[in-house]
């Protein structure tokens, strides 16, 4: 893991006190750039009387980039998509630059693991924006997502599926919850599946009910890989599995199903939604005409064809394991790193294997 402090002295006067108590992380992903800056925040825990690290945030930035477009048919990353994202990361570099935050994490995730070029692009964002950023392999990203989000488990159900769709990849989490611990990790994937490789795949077809098919089946065909299915399934069966979806899909649908005038993290975050709920609105977005999807205030149009794509991935996993209900977090791998820098103890893993 690659930990900066005192950031200012990549641009600016290494003698600058860095910012008092802040904390920041960058997370580039295939589809979005997200940089938060924040304090440590204490709150109460789940036990009565203890306490648990929370996050104040003090600024972020969140920009759809689209880092992977393309990738999936020349296996590069194309220069207008370097070009928007090094757009976005310059304005990142100049929210840490005004807030010199104590200590730094930069990530990259599938895109520039992918790429054949992902290497040169971060070259060229240290040269251009003063940014080091480090590709951070999928259990790690795994791992971090499920941290940024484990605050949302709730403790009555001793297991969790826990997932986050990307663009580029779905990482998918099984673990087991024990009191006074941090989550323990039985198994996990990294599907090389996300949103943007989705519906690159399918156009122009997306989206017709035969691509949406087509796209729900390749997922599926993943799931069927994953060797923990038979105990997760028993554990469904007992009652003792809930789910919680990290990603701008589960956020998005979660929007929409709320019917809000403008996207409001407050609202969504930590909510929980039948899946009968789920199905009804995932039919609505991907039998909404094309101008109707892009003007909806929680989906817009740089998210219009993902988000069908986003819906086939949930779809299949809530097939897979009928737990009945979704608990939808706006959190992820960004409030992992945070947390990490905080101090806050990691999840265990303890099988080292990726089950794909």
């Amino acid at each position: 893991m690659t930990v900066m402090t005192n950031p200012s002295a990549q641009r600016g006067s290494a003698a600058e006190a860095p910012g008092d108590g802040l904390f920041a992380a960058l997370d580039l992903g295939t589809n979005n750039c997200r940089l938060l800056i924040a304090r440590r925040r204490e709150e109460p825990g789940i036990s009565p009387g203890s306490t648990q690290t929370g996050i104040d945030v003090v600024d972020a930035f969140s920009r759809i980039v689209r880092l992977g477009e393309g990738l999936v048919a020349t296996g590069a990353l194309s220069e207008e998509a370097q070009e928007r994202t090094l757009s976005a990361l310059a304005v990142c570099a100049a929210k840490i630059r005004r807030h010199r935050p104590r200590a730094l994490r930069v990530v990259a995730t599938e895109a520039c693991r992918r790429a054949s070029n992902g290497q040169a692009f971060l070259a060229r964002v240290a040269q251009e924006i003063g940014l080091e950023m480090e590709t951070i392999d999928p259990a790690e990203e795994a791992l971090l997502a499920l941290a940024g989000c484990a605050a949302l488990l709730r403790p009555h159900k001793p297991y969790a599926v826990v997932f986050d769709i990307g663009g580029g990849s779905t990482e998918l989490i099984w673990l087991e919850q024990r009191p006074g611990q941090a989550p323990i990790v039985h198994a996990w994937t990294s599907m090389p599946l996300g949103v943007v490789n989705l519906a690159e795949a399918e156009e122009p077809d997306l989206p017709t009910p035969k691509a949406y098919e087509r796209m729900r089946a390749r997922v599926e065909q993943f799931l069927d890989g994953f060797t923990a299915s038979p105990t997760i399934q028993a554990a469904v069966a007992r009652g003792d599995v809930q789910m919680l979806g990290a990603s701008g899909t589960v956020t998005t649908l979660a929007g929409i199903h709320l019917d809000l005038p403008r996207y409001d993290r407050s609202k969504v975050d930590g909510i929980t939604l039948n899946f009968s709920d789920l199905a009804a609105v995932s039919l609505k977005v991907r039998t909404m005409e094309e101008e109707v999807r892009h003007a909806h205030p929680c989906i817009g149009r740089a998210r219009s064809d993902l988000v069908v794509a986003g819906c086939a991935i949930l779809d299949a996993l809530c097939a897979r394991w009928p737990v009945g209900s979704l608990r939808i977090a706006d959190r992820g791998v960004r409030e992992g790193i945070l947390l990490g820098l905080m101090g806050v103890p990691a999840p265990t893993l303890v099988n080292e294997g990726s089950y794909s």
